[in-house]
């Protein structure tokens, strides 16, 4: 029998949106009118010491614990079922076809079998699901099938956090699936419904920019390079002799000195153009494409000022600021100011809240 991680289970009821990465725990709980309009009930932020989560991995998980659980008493959620995900780097993903007649014994039977030969461990070491996405393109009836296998214990460690904040932990799905799930509802408002467009998707994290660059519903492209929020706040602490702490103190409060525009934020937001430009010069040397038809950007570095009209100069391609909330009602405990701040984080905490409405 395959042993199931639940990297793409279905969700029950009410579900929390449950995203961890190297410098933050982001919490976001979505509702549905009768209408069938998302409600944003709750979405925050808690943010975690450097060297707490390290390249996707828990280092100190009674710290990350504790962080949970404030991040869940501050949101006054009554919600204890949550969704959390691995980055791509911890799941081996696979896409097979198969025959279309099989049944789901005899999927899981043949997804075993397939598993063995991409997989470099043990199955008995590893938490495995597999999806059925449709029908294969050039061979009638047949389905294509993604496969997703992790070890075991990275998933254990994601559902382990969740229960030492008194958490249920009902799915473990992968970020960049998640970040896809929340950006569709935004290609969608691009014109012609962002059908057949070339979307490139930035999400600036803390030590590390993603690039995904989708089409439709497929992903033509991923690329990952070492760079984001964390060199500007190394950055403020050279420049003003601050302490690594004290510096992401200040960056995060807007209590900074003068100069701070000029001196080390334009530089900066210079560096970040330059890394989005050579990412897009990657894919297309690497592709059969030559062009992008519009830039997102999300992660807690997107929103910095000036960064979406220097990539639009630069590039000369439309950018975007991700709001992943975009035309969802307001819950009454939402503050507007704050989340319009922080909404570009939100990106893959969204995509796993919206695993609530999946069916």
């Amino acid at each position: 029998m395959i042993t199931v991680g639940s990297l793409f289970n279905r969700q029950p009821a009410s579900l929390l949106g449950i995203d961890i990465s190297s410098s933050s725990i982001k919490l976001v709980e979505l509702g549905r009118e009768p209408s069938g309009m998302l409600v944003l009930e709750r979405c925050c932020i808690e943010p975690l010491e450097r060297g707490w989560i390290v390249d996707g991995n828990i280092e100190k998980f009674d710290e990350v614990a504790e962080a949970l659980r404030r991040l869940v008493k501050k949101s006054g959620t009554r919600s204890k079922n949550v969704a959390m995900a691995l980055p791509p780097s911890a799941v081996i993903t696979k896409r097979i076809s198969l025959p279309g007649e099989m049944s789901e014994q005899e999927l899981e039977v043949q997804v075993e079998s397939e598993a063995n030969q991409y997989i470099p461990f043990s199955l008995d070491e590893v938490s495995l699901d597999f999806c059925v996405i449709g029908p294969t393109a050039n061979s009638p009836g047949d389905v294509d099938v993604l496969i997703a296998a992790s070890r075991r214990e990275k998933v254990q460690d994601r559902q382990g956090l969740a229960e030492a904040a008194g958490l249920t932990p009902v799915i473990v799905d992968i970020e960049s699936h998640c970040a896809r799930l929340a950006a569709r509802r935004l290609i969608e408002k691009l014109p012609q419904r962002g059908e057949d467009a070339l979307v490139a998707l930035f999400e600036v994290g803390a030590l590390t920019t993603s690039m995904q660059v989708l089409r439709n519903e497929e992903v033509l492209y991923e690329r990952d390079q070492a760079f984001g929020g964390a060199q500007l706040t190394q950055l403020i602490a050279r420049q003003y002799g601050f302490s690594q702490e004290e510096a992401e103190s200040k960056k995060r409060n807007a209590d900074l000195p003068e100069d701070y525009p000029t001196v080390v934020l334009k530089p900066f937001v210079e560096s970040m153009t330059q890394e989005v430009a050579r990412a897009l010069q990657f894919f297309f040397t690497s592709t059969p494409y030559n062009r992008v038809d519009h830039i997102l950007l999300a992660g807690g570095s997107a929103p910095l000022p000036g960064l979406v009209e220097a990539i639009t100069q630069h590039t000369g391609l439309a950018c975007s600021l991700v709001n992943p909330f975009d035309g969802m009602q307001m819950g009454g405990n939402i503050r507007l100011k704050k989340m319009a701040r922080e909404a570009p984080s939100y990106l893959t905490a969204c995509g796993l809240a919206l695993r609530r409405f999946l069916q």
